[in-house]
């Protein structure tokens, strides 16, 4: 009843941390080792017999953004707490890849042991590579759908020739890890609250007189006021052939898409009377889609939010959400 820990995604310059963490109680699979050592295919095979066999399992994940703001060793103490909590049955002892206990300043710090090759040796180290690599890998290809010119999907983050290509041209998304030195001379351009997919550039922060220079500016400002309100944002304006959804963000366990509507005044009426049922249903079918292509969110709650801002001499108002 060993539990075994090791992580994936250290080095990448994109993309969440992810600890694996499992107890396989005398469960024999064969193929178990160094995920690093085996096929796109294999992995996922033996994936499946890990999920199906093993006594417990579970995966602690840091986002970019959790990691810039307390480093690469304080998030992988963070993601290990975070798997472990997720195991819920005994164990008799605790076996961490490396040389690093994570869990050191936890109750379980005292039943750890460290090895290096770990995931070589033991099986249990050997399994939880292998489902923390999985989970990440499939999060960085369902990222291919948000980020399409990155080509997350091919290097699961890493500096890549054709990935610093992009970022030259491009900038950096919200799920870059600015703290890395090859993009600490982003992190000033880096606003996870704004991100426009059409654009890419930080020059939709910008706001001039023109009609969709001031609608840029609004969804700017409905955006950081969610973030204000604990919201983390995910995309925006992320379009389909029918549909654009201006905003969408996560916060606890609910997924949101927001419909930003502004007016220079409300003579006519006001954001929220532009939205009949044939834009909800729009909008519905937008975050249905959306839902089939990244299916990380699946799981959520899901709830459409419209904003209703006013522009008053370029003065950008949010009178309600």
């Amino acid at each position: 009843m060993i539990l075994g820990i090791d992580e994936a995604g250290r080095g990448p310059w994109a993309g969440p941390l992810v600890v694996g963490a499992v107890v396989l109680g005398g469960a024999y699979i064969s193929g178990l080792t160094d995920s690093k050592k085996l096929s796109k295919n294999k992995r996922s095979q033996i994936y499946r017999e890990i999920v199906n066999m093993a006594k417990s399992y579970n995966t602690g994940w840091v986002s970019a953004k959790e990691l810039d703001e307390i480093g690469m060793s304080a998030a992988l103490r963070l993601a290990s707490i975070r798997a472990v909590k997720g195991i819920r049955i005994s164990y008799s002892e605790i076996i961490i890849d490396g040389t690093v206990n994570f869990l050191a300043e936890t109750g379980k710090g005292n039943y750890v042991k460290t090895m290096p090759k770990a995931d070589l040796l033991i099986p249990s180290v050997s399994a939880a590579s292998i489902i923390a690599k999985v989970e990440r890998d499939n999060y960085m290809e369902e990222l291919d759908n948000l980020y399409e010119d990155y080509k997350f999907g091919s290097n699961a983050g890493y500096g890549t020739e054709k990935h610093r290509l992009a970022i030259e041209k491009l900038g950096v998304t919200p799920e870059h890890r600015v703290s890395f030195k090859p993009l600490n001379k982003y992190a000033k351009d880096l606003n996870r609250s704004i991100f426009c997919r059409n654009s890419y550039d930080i020059s939709c922060k910008k706001t001039t007189k023109t009609t969709k220079q001031i609608g840029d500016a609004a969804e700017n400002s409905v955006s950081e006021k969610l973030m204000n309100n604990g919201h983390d944002i995910i995309a925006r304006n992320w379009r389909t052939r029918y549909c654009e959804i201006d905003i969408i963000s996560k916060k606890d366990n609910t997924l949101y898409f927001t419909e930003v509507k502004y007016r220079k005044n409300n003579n006519f009426g006001d954001g929220f009377d532009a939205i009949d049922s044939r834009k909800e249903k729009q909008i519905r079918f937008a975050a249905e889609l959306f839902l089939s292509r990244v299916s990380y969110f699946q799981d959520l709650d899901i709830k459409l939010l419209v904003a209703n801002v006013i522009n008053d001499v370029n003065n950008i108002t949010i009178l309600e959400i």
